[in-house]
């Protein structure tokens, strides 16, 4: 084998890794959408010329795991002979590499050198609306995917580096909020372009050969250092069933031997015929993100941590679900299998990882006409909770979930502007719950107010029965939910809910969890506990109770 200078090749990887970020930047500042812009629901990457993962940009995790897959589909689909320079492919099918759901469009842009393939950019983004039985493209009535929006099962965008018009048109003609998504496309597009000119400029510099032979040894790296996290974990086989809000039951298995890992999904309900199942790859991805997490290296992550893992799913459960199953909350399921997998390492072999948080994307959705501009709107947001504790360190306050990755919530200032809201109250939720040693962070409360009739509520909250799970003797979280409180002072609680009738003056208070304890809580310090007294966190009378201060 050639032997190239190591050096060249760290720094022809670490340019990758700026060139997704530089991406990433240039869908931030271009997009129509605050929820890409400000929430920044969104992610980017470089594939290999094989499609699997060599770098990433920021963004949610789950977006990141699933664009490989993406054009993994695509070449599958097309062929190397039938994919050109100049092509561009858009998919949001969960079927058909989509990964998640119809909201979320990816596009990917084979990257060509002398005639040769020699990488993709690829990203993904939320798009508005997608068509579908309601605004906002997401039922939680849905029952076969065609209710939920138009499908874009890996088709071509571009050809010869020209827009094919006609898929175009179509594309627009399908959304209530055409102009948004119109933006929102061609900042994706350009994200594509930037990538692709950082390549070329750097396989100019360095030669084909060496930046191939650059991605081919970071992916052996990747491999390499997989195996021995894995290898220092304790062999086993571990299995864990736990509760669900609905009263059913989610089961995951997990084998550690020598090197490698094999996560068991099987033990599975049949596919649901509601909108919350997930595709096969929507399960890979979800157990790629809690490897890792127990990898614990942002800067390694590629594609290749991944070639010791080893995924058994069962046809028609809701951990692989088949067409035409809705999949729009798949995302709720996701994190419903994501804690649990957490759990089962958190309870027998990775003492690091930290006890149950409010894990949920809490997805709240609020529609209608802004009263002042009198455009159509769909504000789409996820919200943030309380974390979990761990063996040194209380809980953290206010953050997204474990699959939300570099995501913000967006500012009250651009919801009120943007929306036909005022956003009331926006403060930490003070609950008396997540007692332990280490004590888990709170949740929030945020209010909207809606200023306009013909409004609408949709969300898709989890751990709303349920309480996040303690680690070591601490105390259970507490749960998550809506309250709508109507003009006339009636209040009705909600955890799903579509197209929920709203009119003005009416306030949809969210309200997320607080995290678990880990430990004793009689074995929490004194001075954690004064601190906790005067910041508010706790009553003198929980402290006395709970804590025997």
């Amino acid at each position: 084998m050639r032997k190239f200078d190591p050096i060249t090749l760290e720094i022809i990887q670490r340019s990758l890794s700026s060139a997704s970020e530089e991406m990433f930047a240039t869908i931030k500042k271009t997009a129509m959408s605050s929820i890409i812009y400000e929430v920044l629901d969104m992610g980017t990457a470089i594939t290999a010329a094989n499609g699997e993962l060599a770098s990433s940009g920021s963004g949610i995790p789950a977006f990141v795991c699933a664009l490989d897959k993406a054009v993994m589909k695509i070449i599958d689909k097309f062929g190397f002979d039938n994919i050109e320079n100049g092509d561009i492919f858009l998919t949001n099918d969960p079927y058909f590499g989509g990964v998640t759901h119809l909201n979320d469009a990816v596009l990917v842009k084979p990257v060509f050198y002398d005639n040769s393939l020699i990488a993709w950019t690829a990203n993904i983004a939320h798009w508005n609306d997608v068509s579908g039985a309601i605004a906002g493209s997401m039922s939680g009535d849905a029952t076969e995917i065609f209710q939920e929006g138009i499908r874009y099962p890996a088709i071509r965008l571009f050809k010869n580096d020209s827009v094919i018009d006609s898929v175009m048109d179509i594309i627009k003609a399908n959304s209530r909020m055409p102009d948004f998504l119109h933006g929102d496309l061609w900042a994706q597009i350009a994200a594509l372009r930037v990538g692709e000119k950082r390549i070329i400029e750097l396989v100019d510099k360095y030669s084909k050969s060496v930046f191939v032979e650059s991605i081919n040894q970071h992916l052996e790296y990747g491999e390499k250092v997989a195996r021995e996290v894995i290898s220092k974990l304790k062999d086993g086989s571990y299995h864990l069933k736990e509760k669900q809000d609905d009263g059913s039951y989610l089961s995951v298995g997990i084998e550690i031997k020598d090197c490698e890992i094999t996560f068991d999904l099987t033990d599975a309900p049949d596919q649901n015929t509601g909108p919350i199942n997930l595709s096969l790859d929507a399960s890979t991805l979800t157990v790629q993100m809690v490897l890792m997490g127990v990898i614990g290296s942002r800067v390694v992550g590629n594609g290749g941590c991944f070639r010791n893992l080893e995924i058994k799913t069962k046809q028609k459960t809701i951990y692989h679900a088949e067409e035409p199953a809705a999949a729009g909350f798949y995302f709720e399921t996701m994190i419903r299998l994501y804690d649990i997998l957490c759990r089962c390492l958190a309870e027998n072999v990775a003492e690091f990882i930290p006890a149950g948080g409010f894990s949920s994307i809490c997805a709240t959705i609020l529609g209608g006409v802004n009263a002042d501009t009198q455009r159509q709107f769909t504000i789409i947001e996820p919200e943030i909770g309380g974390w979990g504790a761990g063996k040194d360190h209380d809980g953290i306050n206010a953050m997204f979930c474990g699959i939300h990755g570099d995501t913000f919530n967006c500012p009250a200032e651009v919801a009120e502007t943007r929306y036909g809201v005022t956003v009331e109250q926006q403060s930490l939720r003070i609950c008396d719950a997540g007692a332990g040693e280490f004590r888990g962070g709170f949740g929030v409360t945020v209010d909207y107010r809606i200023n306009s009739d013909n409004s609408f509520l949709t969300c898709a909250y989890t751990r709303a029965e349920v309480p996040p799970w303690p680690l070591n003797g601490g105390e259970s979280g507490s749960t998550n939910g809506i309250k709508v409180i109507r003009v006339d002072g009636t209040q009705e609680s909600y955890s799903f809910t579509t197209g929920l009738d709203l009119k003005q003056g009416d306030v949809v208070r969210v309200e997320t969890a607080t995290g678990a304890g880990f430990g004793d809580p009689l074995q929490r310090s004194r001075s954690r506990i004064d601190d906790d007294i005067k910041n508010g966190y706790v009553s003198l009378q929980y402290a006395k109770k709970v804590y025997g201060y």
